[in-house]
């Protein structure tokens, strides 16, 4: 009886062998027809090219109009076919390709640009894949450029990389930059290199978006986009600024950094270091690429630098704050004010706190002059001076406008330019709307 149940027993094991093999072989055998028809799909696709410049080196990848619309999709959608058009017919230069500059090489491709060049004469290490965008174990020991172009080829084959593995230098500045670029993006960690790079743009009318330091910073909520000119907290800033001050470019270069003010400790140069040091610092007696860096804040300067590149290649209008948490600059708007309204109106206190002050000058006036739109030496004041000091009648402007304009003995309508008056119409009427939901 037991022999019985036994081969019984074996019986129903081999069945269910049988039936599991049989299985397996007909899922294989599906899978396989499966990437025989992709292959053929693949194969039939209509050719287009682009070249990868390196060394004269050139490679052809066939790819179909309309995979590439369809991985553009979301971009269409938001930015229309005519800015994604003028997205893919542009080229820009990105100067470093590092922790920042990788990010914006990646997002720049991603939203569609097609013609990228990257300048950079550094290796991947080990350290660096913490923040690089695409470079993995396998990168570590090749050029950075070189692994950007592979990686950047498996994610849009029909964009064209140019990888130049070289540092940049002003002697060959107009070989490197050559070509009409849209826009060139600074992500360099050398000072002077930068310096040269910066100069060169601003000389050559060339629009340039430059990178500040992202070591040592971990706080997103500091991250900011401004002018130059008006930057503050960051070391490396104030250096490049003072700088290029020095050189005759006192503003019109726009830069990402952070006010965040670094709390941790940076490692200590070794005496060799210490002897080149002024070379590559970003902080005196330190070299930018010894500060530890938090991966994800050199990704979020690059991809604000990308960003800021795509809108406005694409003609979609953002107005980004030259400047947020700047209560000492609130301060002494709010001050200035008093002083305004106590010298005019003999009116000691004014209903409006320092609170109050920072959200008119950067949320209503994106902290620049309603009449001219400069930055430099801001104030603010009423613009009808029978109307009553609040939100929806004060104006932003520079001290001088303020102090032309608290003259005029006719309605400011009647004197300003349409276009301001349009301005200022149009921004009170937002917060008039808006305030109902304050």
């Amino acid at each position: 009886m037991t022999n019985v149940k036994l081969q019984f027993a074996i019986t129903a094991l081999g069945a269910s062998l049988a039936t599991g093999i049989a299985i397996f072989s007909y899922q294989n055998y599906k899978k396989r027809l499966r990437a025989e028809a992709l292959k053929r799909e693949i194969g039939s696709i209509p050719q287009t090219t682009r070249s990868l410049r390196l060394n004269g080196t050139k490679s052809e990848i066939a790819f179909d109009e309309t995979l590439i619309k369809e991985q553009l999709a979301r971009n269409i959608a938001f930015l229309g076919e005519e800015g994604v058009e003028k997205l893919r017919k542009s080229f820009v230069i990105i100067v470093g390709a590092g922790g920042v500059g990788s990010w914006a090489a990646l997002m720049l491709i991603r939203s569609g640009v097609s013609h990228i060049r990257v300048i950079d004469f550094d290796q991947v290490t080990l350290s660096s894949l913490n923040r690089h965008a695409v470079a993995t174990h396998s990168d570590v020991g090749t050029p950075k450029v070189i692994a950007l172009q592979k990686h950047l080829k498996e994610i849009a084959p029909w964009a064209k990389v140019e990888p130049i593995i070289e540092l940049f230098k002003k002697d060959h500045a107009d070989q490197l930059l050559d070509g009409n670029a849209d826009f060139i993006v600074d992500a360099i960690d050398n000072i002077d290199t930068k310096l040269y790079l910066l100069k060169y743009c601003h000389d050559q009318n060339l629009p340039i978006i430059s990178s500040m330091g992202a070591g040592a910073k971990a706080d997103p909520s500091r991250i900011q986009m401004s002018d130059i000119s008006i930057t503050i907290e960051d070391p490396l800033a104030r250096r490049v600024r003072r700088r290029l001050k020095k050189m005759g470019v006192e503003s019109g270069i726009t830069v990402v950094y952070s006010t965040e003010k670094p709390n941790v400790k940076l490692l200590p140069l070794d005496e060799s270091q210490i002897q080149n040091a002024g070379e590559y610092a970003t902080l005196p007696d330190f070299r930018s690429r010894i500060l530890p860096v938090l991966g994800t804040i050199p990704a979020i300067f690059g991809m604000s630098i990308a960003t800021y590149i795509v809108t406005k290649i694409a003609g979609h209008h953002i107005e980004p704050l030259s400047n947020k948490n700047r209560d000492g600059l609130y301060t002494r708007l709010h001050r200035d004010l008093q002083n305004r309204q106590r010298r005019i109106y003999n009116i000691d206190a004014i209903p409006l706190d320092v609170h109050e002050i920072g959200y008119i000058f950067e949320e209503i006036w994106r902290g620049k002059s309603a009449i001219s739109g400069s930055t430099e030496k801001p104030a603010i004041t009423r613009w009808h001076k029978d109307q009553p000091l609040c939100p929806q009648n004060c104006v932003v402007m520079t001290k001088q406008e303020a102090d032309d304009h608290e003259k005029l003995t006719i309605n400011p309508e009647e004197h300003y330019r349409p276009d301001v008056v349009t301005l200022v119409q149009r921004r009170f009427q937002e917060e008039k709307e808006i305030s109902n939901f304050r």
